[in-house]
C-alpha cells in the first residue's frame, strides 16, 4: 500500500511540474510579446527589409485577370505619350530570381510590370520557357549574386546589346512603372557611360546603385562593364561572392561609369529599397535603422518622400503586385483629367494644354 501511495505521489509531482513548466513558457512567451515595440512587430509582420522575410510569401494560384482597354474609363486614356516612349527608349528588364521562385514570383512580376518592358528576360539556373528564364551557369545561393549577376551582362551583351537601349536589372520582389522610368531616361543618351538607381553612399566614392530597388545601365555602361571592366582584376572583382550591387558600383566608377542622379525636379526619389508603405509613414523605423546611414541624397518621410514618378520599389509580394497593378494602371478618381507632353526643357519638365491646365471636374450629364 506505501509503494502505491509513493507511486501516486510521484505521478502527481511529475504532472504538475510539465504543467509548472508549460506555464511558464507560456507566461515568458506573453510577457516577450508585450515587451516588443509595437512598431517592430509591425515591421517584422507587414513591412519585410530582408529577402527572407519573403522566403514564403506566394501569389495567387488562380490569374487575376485583367480590365478591358475597352471599358469605359480605360477608353478614355490617352497613352500616346506613353506609347512613343516605348518606341523611342527601348528597355530590356532582366529579373534576378531562381528555380523555387519561378511560379511563386517571378511570373507574378510577368503579369504585372513586366509586360511593360520591350524585352522580359529572367535570369536563374535552371530554363523555363514560360517566363522565360535563362539558366546561368553559376551556383544558386545568396552568396553567388555577384557571379550571377556577371553571367547575366554577359549573355545580355552577347544577345541583346543592340535590341535595346537601358538595361534595367530588379529582382522577383521588386515593382517598377516603366512609363516612369523612361520618362527619366528620355534626355539621356544611351552612348553615355551613366547609371541610376536609389543611390548609396557607403564603399564607394561616387555611390552605388541598391540592387532590390533596380538599377538601369545605358548601352555604354554595359558596353564598358564587359569590355573594360570583367577582362581587367584591378576593375572589377574576379571572384563570384560579395554583394552585387556594390561590387556593380565599385566596377562602375573603375571604368568610368557615372553614377546618376535619379531625383525629380523637386529632389523627390524615384527608386525605393522598400514598400511604399516604408517611405511614406513618418517614423515608421528608427534613425538608426541602416537605410539613413547608406543613403546618398537627404531623404524626406511623409509624402516629401516620394517623386510623382516613381520608378520602383522593392520587398513587394507577389499579391502586392496586383494590388500596385490595380492602384497605378486602373483605380481613377473620377472628374480628374490631364493631358500631358514632354517639353523641351526635360528632365522633368512637362506641359499642360490649355484647356486641361487645372484639373477639371465632370458633370453628371
Amino acid at each position: 500500500m506505501s509503494v502505491f501511495r509513493n507511486w501516486k505521489r510521484m505521478t502527481v509531482t511529475k504532472n504538475v511540474l510539465v504543467a509548472l513548466l508549460m506555464g511558464m513558457a507560456c507566461g515568458f512567451m506573453l510577457a516577450y510579446v508585450s515587451l516588443i515595440p509595437m512598431g517592430a512587430l509591425k515591421l517584422n509582420l507587414n513591412d519585410a527589409h530582408y529577402s527572407s522575410q519573403l522566403e514564403y510569401a506566394e501569389g495567387p494560384t488562380y490569374d487575376p485577370g485583367v480590365h478591358n482597354h475597352e471599358e469605359e474609363f480605360h477608353n478614355m486614356e490617352d497613352t500616346s505619350v506613353a506609347d512613343n516612349l516605348t518606341r523611342k527608349v527601348r528597355v530590356l528588364c532582366w529579373v534576378m530570381t531562381q528555380p523555387k521562385n519561378h511560379q511563386k514570383k517571378a511570373r507574378h512580376v510577368k503579369n504585372t510590370w513586366g509586360k511593360r518592358c520591350n524585352i522580359l528576360l529572367f535570369m536563374s539556373t535552371a530554363e523555363d520557357e514560360s517566363l522565360p528564364a535563362i539558366a546561368l551557369s553559376v551556383k544558386e545561393e545568396r552568396d553567388f549574386l555577384w557571379a550571377k549577376t556577371k553571367e547575366a551582362f554577359k549573355y545580355i551583351y552577347k544577345h541583346y546589346l543592340d535590341k535595346a537601349d537601358w538595361f534595367l536589372k530588379a529582382d522577383d520582389d521588386t515593382f517598377v512603372i516603366l512609363e516612369n522610368l523612361r520618362y527619366m531616361l528620355k534626355p539621356y543618351n544611351t552612348s553615355d557611360p551613366i547609371y541610376f538607381g536609389c543611390r548609396f553612399k557607403q564603399f564607394v566614392k561616387q555611390g552605388y546603385m541598391s540592387g532590390g530597388a533596380g538599377y538601369v545601365l545605358s548601352r555604354e555602361a554595359v558596353k564598358r562593364f564587359i569590355e573594360m571592366g570583367l577582362h581587367n582584376a584591378t576593375h572589377c572583382y574576379r571572384g563570384d561572392r560579395g554583394s552585387e550591387d556594390v561590387e556593380l558600383g565599385k566596377c562602375m566608377e573603375a571604368v568610368h561609369v557615372k553614377a546618376g542622379d535619379s531625383r525629380d525636379s523637386h529632389g523627390r526619389g524615384r527608386f525605393f529599397p522598400f514598400v511604399p508603405e516604408h517611405h511614406l509613414i513618418p517614423g515608421h523605423v528608427s534613425k538608426e535603422f541602416w537605410y539613413w546611414k547608406y543613403i546618398y541624397y537627404d531623404s524626406k518621410e511623409g509624402m516629401e518622400c516620394c517623386s510623382d514618378n516613381a520608378v520602383s520599389f522593392h520587398y513587394v509580394s507577389p499579391n502586392q503586385m496586383y494590388v500596385l497593378e490595380y492602384l497605378i494602371y486602373h483605380l481613377r478618381p473620377y472628374g480628374i483629367t490631364y493631358h500631358v507632353t514632354l517639353s523641351s526643357s526635360h528632365p522633368d519638365g512637362i506641359s499642360l494644354s490649355d484647356k486641361d491646365n487645372k484639373s477639371t471636374i465632370a458633370q453628371n450629364n
